[in-house]
C-alpha cells in the first residue's frame, strides 16, 4: 500500500504512530496542506523488536499489514471518518526517525507530534521528534498541546 511521491512534489510529510499526539499532528498537517496546496503524505515506520525471536515468526504476525491497519484506524479517528482527499500513505521498515528523515527529503514541511507511543509521560519532547528537529532536511513543525486546528482542516 506504499505510495511514494516524487521528491519534487510540494508535500507535507506527517509521522503517524497511532498515538493521540500523532492524530493531532495529522489534523494540523491537513490544515496546513490546504493553503499551501501541498500533498499530504502520511509516513509510518515499523521494526522488529530487539527481543524478536525466529519462533515468533510462526505466529503469522505481519508487521507491515498491522502497521497499515493502524494508519487506516488513525486516519479514521483523526478525521471522524471523513479524511481529506488525496492522502498518500507510506509504510516503511526501519526506525521512526530514520524513515521520517528519508521521507522528508525535499519536502515542504515535516510534521510530528511532541510524543508518540513508547515515551515517558512527563517528557516534553519525544526522541523521534527531537531527532527529526535536529536532522531534518526541511522545516519541522512539532505539535504541542491540545489546541485543534480550525474546523476547515477536517472538511
Amino acid at each position: 500500500m506504499s505510495e511514494k511521491l516524487k521528491a519534487t512534489d510540494n508535500r507535507i510529510v506527517v509521522g503517524v504512530d497511532g498515538s493521540w499526539h500523532s492524530q493531532h499532528a495529522l489534523r494540523w498537517a491537513a490544515f496546513l496542506a490546504r493553503p499551501l496546496g501541498a500533498q499530504l503524505q502520511i509516513v509510518t515506520a515499523w521494526e522488529y523488536p530487539a527481543t524478536y525471536q525466529r519462533a515468533a515468526m510462526v505466529s503469522g504476525w505481519n508487521p507491515s499489514q498491522a502497521t497499515t491497519q493502524m494508519i487506516d484506524e488513525t486516519i479514521s479517528t483523526a478525521f471522524a471518518g471523513k479524511p481529506p482527499t488525496g492522502l498518500k500513505r507510506e509504510v516503511c521498515e526501519g526506525s521512526a526517525a530514520e524513515v521520517l528523515l528519508k521521507a522528508s527529503e525535499e519536502a515542504t514541511l515535516l510534521v510530528v507530534g511532541s510524543r508518540g507511543h513508547g515515551g515517558f509521560t512527563g517528557l516534553l519532547l519525544g526522541s523521534v521528534s527531537a531527532s527529526v528537529a535536529e536532522h531534518a532536511p526541511c522545516p519541522v513543525l512539532i505539535i504541542h498541546g491540545d489546541q485543534e486546528p480550525p474546523p476547515s482542516a477536517t472538511a
